[in-house]
């Protein structure tokens, strides 16, 4: 397990895709924050909510479907190594790079641009786990289905953008028509995006929402689980 661990992370350091959940967010936090107001609560968690949802909705999916597209699961039963050890190390590598990401893009807001952190961290964790868990169930649902990593791409990249224009990431949630705001406040990105802004305006997030992304985290990975097929 720890040789794969090892092996892997190699891979993921050089994967294209790692680099750019990492430096996409990061440009538009800077980009965006040099015009930056003290104390505002709304530029980061935007950041963060692109950032896992980046790593969930296209790099998790486009490196397992590659993965079992080139026989590596498959080749993986015949070995000492299952299948199902290389699925718990993605998700742990993806989960690391999600939470670099994120550190990343705090230390930089924090440090560079004087923007505002939440002093609340249990809180700010809670609502990150459950936000990555339903972006890391979308993702393994889409592994689970798409044929080639070329598709599961294509299906992360075409989940991504409504979803991200639903959850207020591409415009305020204010300029956007008030039944689009309220259907975005219900999808997985949206109910992260809201959670973490509530969090970082100093206040609780909805229990609501909270329970909506479990919801979606568990079903769907329940769908993933039942779809999902190692060649």
């Amino acid at each position: 397990m720890t040789k794969l661990t090892v092996v892997e992370l190699k891979l993921l350091t050089r994967e294209p895709g790692a680099m750019f959940s990492l430096l996409i967010p990061l440009f538009i936090l800077v980009v965006f924050g040099s015009s930056l107001e003290p104390g505002d609560t709304v530029l980061l968690p935007m950041a963060l909510a692109i950032a896992v949802g980046l790593v969930g909705l296209y790099l998790l999916p486009t490196t397992l479907a590659t993965y079992r597209e080139r026989g590596i699961l498959r080749r993986l039963s015949a070995t000492p190594v299952r299948p199902a050890s290389m699925l718990v190390v993605q998700l742990l590598l993806q989960l690391v790079l999600a939470v670099l990401a994120c550190g990343l893009l705090m230390t930089v807001a924090g440090t560079v641009l004087g923007a505002h952190l939440p002093s609340r961290g249990l809180l700010v964790a809670v609502v990150f786990l459950l936000g990555t868990a339903a972006m890391f169930a979308i993702g393994l649902l889409i592994a689970a289905l798409a044929p080639n990593g070329r598709t599961a791409n294509g299906w992360g990249v075409l989940l991504y953008f409504p979803m991200a224009f639903l959850a207020g990431l591409m415009q305020p949630k204010e300029q956007m028509p008030v039944i689009l705001a309220s259907v975005g406040e219900f999808t997985p990105m949206g109910a992260f995006r809201q959670s973490l802004q509530d969090v970082w305006a100093g206040g609780a997030p909805d229990p609501l929402l909270l329970a909506v992304m479990a919801a979606y985290a568990l079903v769907i990975s329940i769908a993933a689980a039942r779809f999902f097929r190692w060649e």
